[in-house]
């Protein structure tokens, strides 16, 4: 018994030993643990920075007879002064017996494509970016979307009141920017925060177009004076079955109030909308044909502006264009002329008698004159441009039968998409094909490209009904008894329904459609979007890159 116990105190003492060797082992491990955790962001960025580095060194030449070494990048016009004295001072700091040389070469490849954001014009920029990367120096359809992108969302989402609730919420991602900014959001609220600036101008233009339709939350209000509609008798009260007459001047701005619950309501708001969706089609396509032009001259590009540009113009106005001289007419003298009437019989008859539907004196021969114009610009479109691109080609290289003369630096043989090597490679039937399809896609894009701007008036339209809908059959309706828990129920459903449907859904449906109505209707008339980015070296961008 005594040996047992003797030997039961050793095993004892033992295992006490190798807890208290493991609980040393372990406070040291989760000392060392934490001191490395503390430095592994540090470490993992420094390693991040050593390794670009070097990268770029792999991507510098040795020159064997200077020592040195020698690197061809891109860098913008504006930083050439700045890198000069960078370069200063290095050469300064490190004591090189070598001094720094920077010189500006010559080259036949494609720069890529800088533009200088803030955050403001960012959020816009990466919209255009997320079409297509711009060609060096093409005009770039952010600095015009900055305006029309959120118009043509608020024509679609025209209510004061839905327009109030999103510059709300775009006050509070706006003003909280720098508390965001340095946190790890959501997909969603980080989709919201980088867009916090579009949002804002979508919710002040929501508002004006509100005010413009009179909407808010559905409910017209006399902000700018009374209607200038009263019931026919004195005595009514409900618009509905007595009808309205004009007694004042027209409303100073926007939709008459009175026209909200009469019985003309919605084909004079669907006329209104449809007619103002062609009007503002017509102007954004007419500017993107323009900025091809001035993207045209800009490149001393004379074919394009000849037989491309004014042939476009022409084609476009000759019908579209006239339809939109015929809507502001007839706004402007009352008239009862059917338009559909008139466009339709443009080419089915356009001889024929106008009859009640003639707005002004010649309407007639106008017509006829813009539809032979309208012809002819369709193979202005095509057969010009290509064989005057195949004369030029012979006459640059008739009776040269030699090629050019590879160097080490410049070879067209090893640079299969240069432009020298485009001159030998010219194919008549590619370019032909090429401007065939173009024209084609115009023509056929100047009826699409119309007909698509009609989503303004088809989505302001159900925005506007949809929340009618909210307003009489939950708010009104539940307001409309005497318990107050019905009201309650009825005042959190239509907040609910207001905040989700159309302040979510039918935001996005809206963002959606005005996106669509950028990258296909507007800027295919001039943007090629074929570019790469211009991506400096930078070790700022190092912490935000994944391994």
């Amino acid at each position: 018994m005594v040996k047992q116990r003797q030997i039961f105190r050793e095993v004892s003492a033992r295992l006490a030993d190798l807890e208290a060797t493991l609980d040393a082992g372990i406070q040291h491990r989760n000392k060392a643990l934490e001191s490395v955790g503390s430095q592994l962001w540090r470490w993992t960025i420094m390693v991040k920075k050593e390794k670009a580095v070097y990268d770029t060194l792999n991507m510098l030449n040795f020159d064997v007879t200077k020592k040195c070494l020698v690197g061809e990048g891109w860098c913008p016009i504006f930083a050439k002064s700045q890198i000069k004295d960078v370069l200063q001072r290095a050469t300064l700091h490190s004591n090189s017996q070598v001094g720094i040389i920077f010189h500006e070469m010559d080259t036949i490849d494609s720069p890529p494509t800088y533009f200088r954001t803030d955050k403001f014009t960012n959020a816009f920029q990466e919209i255009v970016d997320a079409y297509g990367i711009a060609r060096y120096e093409e005009a770039n359809p952010a600095v015009y979307s900055v305006i029309t992108f959120p118009f043509l969302f608020a024509v679609m989402f025209g209510d004061w009141g839905h327009g109030i609730c999103l510059l709300l919420g775009a006050c509070v991602l706006i003003l909280r920017e720098k508390k965001l900014s340095s946190q790890k959001l959501g997909s969603f609220m980080e989709m919201a925060f980088g867009g916090r600036y579009v949002i804002l101008l979508m919710a002040l233009f929501s508002i004006y177009c509100g005010l413009i339709y009179n909407e808010f939350f559905s409910v017209p209000f006399h902000i700018f004076g009374k209607s200038a509609y009263e019931c026919r008798e004195k005595t009514c009260s409900d618009a509905h079955t007595a009808g309205l007459i004009k007694v004042r001047d027209p409303y100073p701005f926007g939709v008459d109030p009175s026209w909200r619950g009469s019985r003309s309501e919605l084909p004079f708001l669907n006329s209104l909308k449809m007619k103002m969706s062609i009007l503002m089609g017509v102007t954004q396509m007419n500017l993107g044909i323009v900025l091809s032009y001035f993207d045209a001259k800009f490149h001393g590009n004379a074919l394009d502006i000849r037989y491309q540009f004014i042939p476009q113009m022409i084609f476009l106005n000759s019908l579209f264009g006239y339809l939109a001289l015929l809507i502001l007419i007839k706004w402007c003298t009352g008239s009862q002329a059917d338009l559909y009437h008139v466009m339709i019989y443009m080419f089915l008859d356009p001889s024929g008698d106008l009859g009640e539907n003639q707005l002004f004196w010649g309407q007639k021969e106008l017509q006829i004159l813009l539809l032979l114009m309208a012809i002819v610009a369709v193979p202005w479109m095509l057969f010009p441009k290509p064989f005057i691109l195949k004369k030029l080609h012979k006459e640059r290289f008739q009776g040269h039968t030699y090629r050019f003369l590879g160097t080490s630096e410049m070879d067209p043989d090893s640079e299969p998409d240069s432009a020298r090597s485009r001159h030998d490679d010219f194919n008549f039937s590619e370019v032909f094909v090429h401007q065939m399809i173009h024209s084609i896609e115009f023509v056929l894009g100047a009826v699409s490209n119309t007909a698509s701007y009609l989503r303004l008036w088809a989505l302001s339209l159900a925005h506007s009904e949809l929340s009618t809908v909210f307003y009489e059959k939950l708010l009104v309706l539940a307001w409309g008894y005497d318990n107050l828990v019905v009201k309650l129920v009825g005042l959190v459903i239509f907040s609910f329904a207001t905040a989700f449907i159309l302040l979510g859904m039918e935001s996005l449906s809206a963002f959606l459609h005005a996106l669509r109505l950028h990258w296909v209707e507007f800027m295919n008339k001039f943007y090629h979007g074929d570019g790469y980015k211009f991506r400096p070296f930078s070790f700022a961008l190092l912490a935000d890159d994944e391994d």
